[in-house]
């Protein structure tokens, strides 16, 4: 059996070198992007800086423990707080009447860590629960990057995490895509071998035996090639600051789990990929032995019709239940990442049973009997025409709703934000200065960023973004906030201004908060309930409640003095536009352009080998009066054609994607501002155009010499 196997992928090298290709790619991808995790999830440890001469480092305490309900009984949970809080006064007293403290001479009064050496049980005893006692590698804690490591790392795994969880999507179906269709052409050959007397069982196990040899090659070789391209990916995310600078040099450690589960997931898509084709290679008859090849025969087997169908049913469920109870998450990375890739699969599964009606549909040049063939022999070879269209469909609608929706996110959260305020003038950025109230008789209304934590229900503690405003007056007078109840000049400091989000929200009702430091629990009454919008509205509170919020945002009616804003600060009319993420929109383009590889290598696989087989027809077709110019405008026009009915087919997965997310917006009463990636979509759509023509016109050409 294996000699049989080998000399068949031998002899057959062209029919199986797309699929090779795709499963190197995803398995050297997934390599790579397994040894960033894993540098991620498990960072080297480093010695700390702040406090690297201190055995023992007491820091100010940086979360908010609260008992919450927990069945019959209560437990305590944690959330972190913005930043650690100064050490308190009474634990400082004590240290330093037992112990010499290394302190940070300009914040020596109120200092958020201090250093120590002393035997780490004695000042755990002595410190209790007023503060943190770090030893060893924790003490990293105190030092100021460790906070901005830590928001690096969490966009980084969310880049990395997407980047594999798409490459292993696309591999299967490109792997799947590639063995059906040489299954397809190769009937003929099995008919033959089941008139040798091949059981179905046999056949089955060659084409299984084909798929496991070529898997395991293509997973040895992908290891191979993501273990020496994980250090360059490394260094490139370092340097779009992307990843912490320490990153480049633990990426490619010691972890062994990445090559494993890149490997058996490489070898599980083979075999997954070829299982279907199998079985129905299975099936061949002995008299298709005596019959020229029907690739058309069987298109769609119940399996693939019931499972395209299930996932498509699935993601249009899981998009309106969404929408009917949780409309928010539709504006979550998360959500308009993974919903896509079941309509998508759904789509790409059903291809063959869309891809007849949507060419009947589609504008074909009806002059001359070029175009006539191109539309007859489009409908008809259902199965080329559905195998070049699904990786077109793929591409275009992962492009259409990854950048359909981030960008429709983005530019409803900036119109949001022009629209919530009626001010002339709008200065943004750290340090700012509150001009006097009476320079030039302008209202201005000063906030700055705090966070407030608030139960949500007796079981948890949410913390919430929040703005603390200086003057009520003054911001009542300018915002344009969507209030759905209540009054904003009732914002007082005893006084909060909530959104639907809260479970108590009832104008009057009082809600129990934590401030940013911790303090607290205090109680404030509902002055006002705002529309949850993108996520941006509310809550607001008063600087009272603010402790350490400093202002960053400077509204007016009229032009500010140029001493209000400090240096790196941006000030013009109207609000400022909302700061994109630029890894979000990093890790797009990077998923973009994967997709965009496979399915150049799927489509030239593909089209090479449909076209190599239809030497038959094109001599039939000479023989019948065409040129030879003719016969490739043909076989190109079938190429196109196929393209376009998979370009179609993915815009209506956009189009279903983005109308829910739009239908979300307008739920949550934010902007319905609908962005549609032309740009990426045609240039997808373009690409795979120029590399069907290529892949089909070639073996055209020698074929018809």
């Amino acid at each position: 059996m294996l000699s049989v196997v080998v000399s068949g992928l031998r002899g057959r090298w062209a029919s199986f070198l797309g699929g090779f290709l795709a499963l190197v790619l995803g398995v050297g991808l997934l390599t790579a992007t397994g040894l960033g995790l894993a540098a991620a999830l498990d960072p080297p440890a480093r010695a700390p800086e702040r406090f690297a001469s201190s055995p023992v480092v007491v820091l100010g305490q940086d979360r908010l423990t609260v008992e919450v309900r927990r069945g019959p009984g209560t437990a305590l949970v944690s959330r972190p707080l913005d930043r650690p809080q100064p050490v308190d006064t009474a634990v400082l007293r004590e240290l330093r009447d037992r112990w010499t403290l290394t302190e940070n001479p300009a914040d020596v009064r109120h200092p958020d860590a201090v250093g120590l050496d002393a035997p780490a049980e004695q000042v755990r005893a002595l410190v209790g629960d007023r503060a943190r006692v770090l030893t060893g590698a924790e003490r990293r804690r105190a030092d100021p990057g460790h906070e901005r490591d830590g928001h690096e790392l969490t966009g980084l795994n969310a880049l990395l995490g997407t980047a594999g969880g798409v490459a292993a999507f696309v591999s299967v179906f490109v792997v799947a895509s590639v063995f059906a269709f040489s299954v397809a052409l190769r009937r003929r050959e099995f008919g033959l071998l089941r008139t040798a007397g091949a059981t179905p069982g046999q056949v089955r196990r060659l084409l299984l035996a084909e798929a496991s040899v070529l898997g395991v090659t293509a997973s040895a070789a992908g290891c191979t090639l993501g273990g020496l391209a994980a250090p360059p990916m490394a260094r490139a995310l370092v340097d779009r600051t992307l990843a912490p600078e320490w990153f480049a040099h633990a990426v490619g450690g010691s972890a062994g789990w990445p090559y494993h589960l890149a490997f058996w997931t490489g070898l599980c898509v083979a075999l997954a990929g070829a299982a279907a084709a199998a079985h129905r290679a299975g099936r061949t008859g002995p008299v298709d032995a005596l019959r020229e090849a029907d690739v058309d025969r069987d298109v769609l087997p119940p399996g693939r019709a019931l499972l395209g169908a299930g996932l498509l049913a699935a993601g249009i469920g899981l998009l309106v239940w969404t929408y009917a109870t949780e409309p928010e998450a539709l504006l979550k990375r998360k959500t308009y990442t993974t919903l896509p890739m079941l309509l998508t699969g759904g789509a790409a599964l059903l291809a063959p049973l869309l891809a007849r009606p949507v060419a009947r549909l589609l504008p074909v040049p009806r002059g001359g009997a070029v175009g006539l063939l191109v539309r007859e022999n489009g409908s008809a070879a259902v199965r080329r025409t559905a195998a070049v269209a699904a990786p077109v469909l793929v591409t275009v609608a992962l492009a259409g709703t990854l950048f359909g929706a981030s960008e429709s996110v983005a530019l409803a959260k900036e119109t949001e934000a022009r629209e919530r305020t009626a001010a002339a003038y709008v200065v943004e950025g750290p340090g700012l200065r509150i001009p006097p109230r009476t320079a030039g008789g302008a209202v201005v209304a000063a906030s700055g960023p705090t966070s407030l934590f608030v139960r949500d229900g007796a079981e948890a503690v949410v913390k919430y973004q929040a703005r603390a405003v200086t003057d009520p007056a003054a911001f009542a007078a300018l915002a344009r906030l969507p209030v759905v109840a209540g009054d904003l000049r009732r914002l007082d400091d005893r006084s909060i201004v909530v959104n639907e989000e809260f479970e108590r929200r009832r104008v009057g009702e009082e809600v129990e908060v934590w401030r940013a430091d911790g303090s607290g629990p205090v109680r404030l009454r509902v002055a006002a309930v705002l529309a949850r919008g993108t996520g941006d509205n509310g809550p607001y509170v008063t600087r009272a409640q603010a402790p350490g919020s400093v202002p960053d945002r400077l509204e007016s009616d009229r032009p500010l003095p140029a001493e209000a804003a400090a240096d790196g600060a941006g000030a013009g009319a109207g609000a400022a536009p909302a700061a994109r993420n630029q890894a979000a929109a990093t890790g797009l383009r990077l998923v973009l352009a994967l997709v965009l590889l496979y399915t150049v290598i799927a489509l030239a696989s593909t089209l090479l080998m449909a076209t190599s087989v239809r030497g038959p027809e094109l001599a039939s077709l000479r023989l019948a009066g065409a040129t030879r110019a003719q016969a490739l405008r043909a076989v190109t026009g079938e190429a196109v054609l196929a393209v376009a009915i998979g370009t179609v087919l993915g815009l209506g997965v956009t189009a279903a994607v983005l109308g829910a997310l739009g239908a979300g917006l307008a739920a949550l009463s934010a902007p319905v501002v609908l962005a549609v990636p032309w740009a990426q979509t045609g240039a997808a759509a373009g690409v795979c155009a120029v590399v069907a023509v290529a892949a089909s016109a070639l073996p055209a050409w020698r074929l018809t010499r």
